[in-house]
């Protein structure tokens, strides 16, 4: 079989831009319903919802065209990763099916809205947790042999992957705070600015944590981010981090509407940039690299073809909507 080692990188560059498309586009979404409980039933639930109705569906595009990606451009990591976290995979989307469900039914059957507010609250922490935990069990490593996964079935739960998915809890919730102080007013705008406050404090621990936590996994984690002369490069990201946090924090003082959530996108660029300097060019860390698993070079190459028109498709439908549906969200009937 034959491989393109230029072709694995566009691809895994592809693949990585479609995942952290997902994660800052279906995280403010997510958070929202993580929030949920916190918001007060009538105008404020009503506009946290109406702020999210005519994007929320599209946004998992990404999760599509990233697990899709996946398994087309790197048959091998998809056949291993996939069977070490089978339990989270049907966590994650058995949560986002009842949450995609609650967020219809909840208007349909208002007899039961309370439920399906309730379910569209566990459906987002269900499918959060469950994506934080999945980050968590790649990055501490995947039990391989002879090409397949040779772990056991609970080999994804550990106190490091239990970490992950909290921090992506908070920082999830960071995004939907965010997120509703540039689209809401009154009192859910008022609700959302404390809580991004408390929720900045949050993430930015979890960050650490994580980041502190990392090159302690494994002995070449710790050489790509503490070696010289590496470490001049690796160190501009913590400290980034540290001023994008700064601005963060400035910006909800000021009482700047739409800077709190390009920050917080800012920051999950950060979190992102220190993931790929971790795992590149391992797909499966210490294990398996993007050329081990990537797919024959024709097959890369026919994809290609395909990727070239359907990702500026998808960025222009998507880019189109945001525009359409800027603004802030207005509830008619509420005083």
């Amino acid at each position: 079989m034959l491989t393109n080692p230029d072709l694995a990188t566009v691809w895994a560059v592809i693949i990585a831009f479609a995942i952290f498309a997902y994660v800052v586009m279906d995280g403010f979404d997510l958070g929202i319903g993580i929030l949920f409980p916190s918001l007060k039933v009538g105008e404020e639930r009503d506009q946290a919802m109406n702020s999210i109705a005519p994007v929320w569906d599209g946004n998992e595009t990404w999760l599509v065209m990233g697990g899709g990606g996946l398994m087309a451009a790197f048959p091998l990591a998809y056949a291993v990763i996939l069977p070490a976290t089978y339990p989270l995979v049907i966590a994650m989307l058995l949560g986002l099916v009842f949450r995609g469900v609650a967020f219809e039914y909840r208007w349909r059957d208002p007899r039961h809205r309370a439920g399906w507010d309730i379910a569209f609250t566990l459906g987002s922490v269900v499918a959060t947790f469950a994506q934080g935990m999945m980050l968590g069990a790649v990055l501490q490593g995947i039990k391989v042999a002879d090409r397949a996964y040779a772990g056991g079935s609970l080999d994804w739960l550990s106190p490091f992957s239990l970490l992950t998915g909290f921090s992506l809890l908070a920082g999830y919730a960071l995004l939907g705070a965010s997120w509703l102080i540039g689209k809401t007013q009154g009192s859910a705008q008022d609700h959302a600015r404390r809580m991004a406050f408390r929720l900045g404090i949050l993430t930015i621990v979890a960050m650490a944590a994580v980041s502190i936590a990392t090159p302690f996994l494994a002995i070449d984690y710790w050489h790509r981010w503490f070696r010289m002369p590496g470490v001049l490069f690796t160190a501009q990201v913590p400290l980034a981090t540290a001023v994008f946090a700064f601005l963060f924090f400035w910006s909800l003082k000021r009482g700047r509407e739409r800077l709190p959530f390009l920050v917080a996108l800012v920051l999950f660029a950060l979190g992102f940039i220190g993931l790929g300097i971790s795992m590149f060019p391992y797909i499966v860390p210490r294990a398996l690299t993007i050329w081990d698993t990537a797919a024959p070079e024709k097959s890369q190459i026919f994809m290609l073809v395909g990727a070239v028109f359907i990702l500026p498709l998808i960025l222009t439908y998507t880019a189109w909507a945001y525009y359409v549906f800027r603004g802030k969200t207005v509830i008619e009937g509420y005083h």
